[in-house]
C-alpha cells in the first residue's frame, strides 16, 4: 500500500454512483422548482425549512473532505483526540439552542454581518463580510475541491485519463501530455467536480441547498459506515465478528508493542513535546500539536461560537427554518450526527493504524505522513476491505460530502457578497430581481476562483483537516470576542469592537510567526499548537473588547434594543420549545448532552 492507487470499480459500483447523482439531481430539482424573485426565497428559502432538513443540511455543509480524508488522516497520526472537533460542539450547540438562536432569529437578519452593523458600526459588516468570503473562498471551498477533486482523481485515474489524453494529446502533442497526465486529471476531477456541486445552488438557491444536503447526509452516513463496520471485521482474526475487531482496533492502538508501540515512541516528542501520549484518550498535553487539553472547552469560545453560530454558511440554513422550533430541533438532530460522526471520520483512522497492511505508513516520518502520506491512508483502507458495489456507495457518501459543503459555501459567499457588498455599498435600491440575478452570478464567480485556488493547496506541508482547523485559529477569535461580548453586554460599544479586530489579527500573526520561528523557551512550548494560539488571541481580544468599550462612551439606545443585545431582566429562551414530551426540545436536548457525555467519559483515557 505504497501509494493512492485507483480503486477497482466494477458495474454495481457504477450503478450505485448513477443512482446518486440522480437521485441528488431529482431532490435539487424538486427543492428549487420555484421561481425565485425574491431575495428572502432565494437566500433563505423563504425561511420554510423544517427540523430535520436544518439539521441535516447542517451537518452536510459541516462534513466534507477534509473529514473523510484529513480527519482520518489526522486519526492515524494523533489517535482519538481529534474526535473532540466533533463532541466538542456539544457546547456551542447548547448556547446556540437556548441563547443565540430565540436572538437571531427576533432580530430578523439575513447575514451575520448584517448583525453587526446594527449594533456597532458600517466598519463591522464591511469588514466581517469580506473575511467570512476570504475564509470560505480559501479555507473552505479551495480546500474542499482539492481534497475531493484528489480523491476522485486517484480512485477514477484510468477512467479520467480515457476522456482526458486524447483531447490533451490533440491540443499539445503525446510528449507534452505523457509527464503531466496526473495534474491534468487532478485539475479534470476538481473543475466537474466543483460544477456539479455549484450547478444546484446557482439554480435554486439555499433551498435546493439544504435539502440536497439532507439527501446527501442519508448516504453519507450510510456509506460511512459501511466502511468502518467491513473494515472492524477485517481487523477480526476470523473475519467475522465486529466485536472481535473493536478489541484489535483498541488493541493495536493502545500501542504497547510492535510497530504500533514504535511509531508512538519514535513521534511522541514532536506531536506533545514529552516522551509519550495515549492515542486513546481525548485529554492530551498542552503542548498536543493539534489537541491541547485547554482547548477542550476554551475552543469552544474562540472558534466554536465562530463557526457554529456567526460562520454565514453555517448559520444561514438556521435562519431559513419555519420557526423557532424547527430551528431548535434542527440543531438537537445535528448534535445526534455530531455524537455519530467519529465513527465514521475518526475510527477508520483507528482502523489503519491498526491494520496490518500499514507497515510502510507506519515507519513513514513524521513529515510525509502529515504532508499527505496519511491523507491518502483511507482510500489504501478502502482497497483492502469495501467489495464490489459498497465501494461505488461509498464514492457517492464521498462526493455526497464534498457536494453537501460546496453547495453551502457558495451559497452563503454569495448572499454575504450580494447583500453585505453590493446592495449595501454598491446598490442601495436594487430591486429583488436584481439581488437574485446578482447572487446567481456571484456564485459562478466564487466557483470559478475556488477552482482556480485548489490546486495551490496541495502545496501546504500538513494533512488537510489539520491545515483547515489552522485557518480556523486565526479568523475565528477577534469576531468571536466581539460577537459573545455584544450579545452578552449592551455596554460593549463599537470602539471596542473596531479595536478588538484592529488588534487580535495582528496579534494573530505574530502568534504564529513567533511560534515557528522564535526562540521559544522550554516552559512556553505549549503556546506552539494552533489551538493554544487561538485561544490566547481570543483572550487578549476579550480583554481589549471590554477595556475600550468602558474606557469610551456608551452605545446609543438603538444598537442595544432587545433585539441586538440581551435583556437579562426580561429573557426569554423557554418559547416554542414543543407541547409535548416526545417531542420537547429539552428532553432531546438533554439526552443528547447525557450521549455526548458518555462518549468523552469513555475516551478520556480512564478506561482504555
Amino acid at each position: 500500500m505504497s501509494g493512492l492507487e485507483g480503486i477497482a470499480f466494477q458495474f454495481w459500483d457504477y450503478v450505485a454512483i448513477i443512482g446518486y447523482f440522480i437521485g441528488f439531481s431529482l431532490v435539487g430539482l424538486w427543492a428549487g422548482r420555484k421561481h425565485h424573485e425574491e431575495s428572502g426565497e432565494y437566500f433563505l428559502a423563504g425561511r420554510t425549512l423544517p427540523w430535520y432538513v436544518v439539521g441535516g443540511s447542517f451537518i452536510g455543509s459541516n462534513i466534507s473532505s477534509e473529514h473523510f480524508i484529513g480527519m482520518v488522516g489526522a486519526a492515524f497520526i494523533y489517535g482519538i483526540c481529534v474526535a473532540w472537533a466533533e463532541w466538542g460542539n456539544i457546547i456551542a450547540f447548547s448556547v446556540l439552542i437556548w441563547f443565540f438562536i430565540p436572538f437571531l432569529l427576533a432580530s430578523g437578519i439575513f447575514t451575520t454581518p448584517e448583525y453587526l452593523e446594527k449594533r456597532f458600526h458600517p466598519f463591522m459588516r464591511q469588514s466581517f463580510a469580506v473575511v467570512t468570503i476570504i475564509t470560505n473562498i480559501v479555507a473552505f471551498l479551495a480546500a474542499v475541491l482539492y481534497g475531493g477533486g484528489l480523491a476522485i482523481q486517484k480512485l477514477f485515474d484510468a477512467d479520467i485519463a480515457k476522456l482526458t489524453q486524447p483531447v490533451l494529446s490533440a491540443l499539445y502533442g503525446p510528449q507534452a501530455v505523457s509527464g503531466s497526465l496526473q495534474d491534468w486529471n487532478l485539475w479534470f476531477a476538481i473543475l466537474v467536480l466543483g460544477i456539479v456541486a455549484g450547478g444546484w445552488t446557482i439554480y435554486g438557491g439555499l433551498s435546493s441547498v439544504a435539502w440536497t444536503d439532507f439527501f446527501a447526509v442519508i448516504v453519507m452516513i450510510g456509506g460511512g459506515m459501511l466502511v468502518t463496520i467491513l473494515g472492524l471485521y477485517a481487523l477480526s482474526p476470523d473475519g467475522h465478528s465486529l466485536v472481535d475487531g473493536w478489541r484489535v482496533m483498541i488493541g493495536r492502538n493502545q500501542a504497547n508493542t510492535g510497530l504500533w508501540a514504535e511509531f508512538v515512541q519514535r513521534n511522541a516528542r514532536e506531536i506533545t513535546q514529552t516522551g509519550d501520549y495515549n492515542r486513546l484518550s481525548i485529554i492530551q498535553p498542552a503542548s498536543h500539536a493539534t489537541s491541547p487539553w485547554p482547548a477542550l472547552i476554551l475552543d469552544t469560545f474562540s472558534v466554536g461560537i465562530w463557526y457554529n453560530v456567526i460562520n454565514q454558511f453555517m448559520i444561514q440554513r438556521v435562519l431559513g427554518a419555519k420557526n423557532m422550533y424547527h430551528a431548535r430541533m434542527g440543531i438537537v438532530l445535528a448534535g445526534y450526527m455530531k455524537i455519530l460522526m467519529p465513527a465514521i471520520v475518526v475510527v477508520p483512522g483507528l482502523i489503519l493504524f491498526a491494520h496490518p497492511g500499514s507497515a510502510n505508513l507506519l515507519q513513514m516520518p513524521l513529515d510525509q505522513l502529515r504532508g499527505g502520506g496519511a491523507d491518502r491512508g483511507y482510500v489504501q483502507l478502502l482497497q483492502a476491505v469495501l467489495p464490489i458495489g459498497v465501494r461505488g456507495l461509498f464514492l457517492a457518501a464521498l462526493i455526497g460530502a464534498i457536494q453537501s459543503t460546496v453547495n453551502a459555501v457558495l451559497n452563503s459567499t454569495a448572499t454575504v457578497l450580494t447583500l453585505d457588498i453590493y446592495k449595501r455599498n454598491i446598490s442601495p435600491g436594487a430591486s429583488e430581481k436584481t439581488l437574485v440575478r446578482i447572487g446567481k452570478w456571484s456564485t459562478v464567480v466564487i466557483l470559478a476562483i475556488s477552482i482556480a485556488l485548489a490546486g495551490w493547496i496541495r502545496n501546504t506541508d500538513r494533512p488537510l483537516f489539520v491545515y483547515i482547523q489552522e485557518l480556523y485559529a486565526f479568523f475565528a477569535p477577534p469576531f468571536s470576542a466581539v460577537f459573545i461580548l455584544g450579545i452578552l453586554s449592551r455596554r460593549i460599544n463599537a470602539a471596542g469592537a473596531i479595536a478588538t479586530v484592529a488588534i487580535g489579527f495582528p496579534l494573530g500573526i505574530a502568534l504564529k510567526v513567533y511560534a515557528k520561528y522564535g526562540a521559544v523557551p522550554d516552559w512556553l512550548t505549549w503556546i506552539q499548537p494552533f489551538a493554544m494560539q487561538g485561544i490566547i488571541n481570543w483572550a487578549v481580544c476579550t480583554v481589549i473588547c471590554l477595556a475600550v468599550s468602558l474606557a469610551t462612551a456608551k452605545p446609543r439606545p438603538d444598537q442595544v434594543t432587545d433585539d441586538l443585545a440581551f435583556n437579562w431582566q426580561k429573557l426569554s429562551i423557554f418559547g416554542e420549545l414543543g407541547s409535548h414530551w416526545y417531542s420537547h426540545v429539552a428532553f432531546w436536548w438533554g439526552l443528547f448532552a447525557a450521549g455526548t457525555l458518555v462518549v468523552t467519559l469513555v475516551f478520556s483515557g480512564i478506561w482504555l
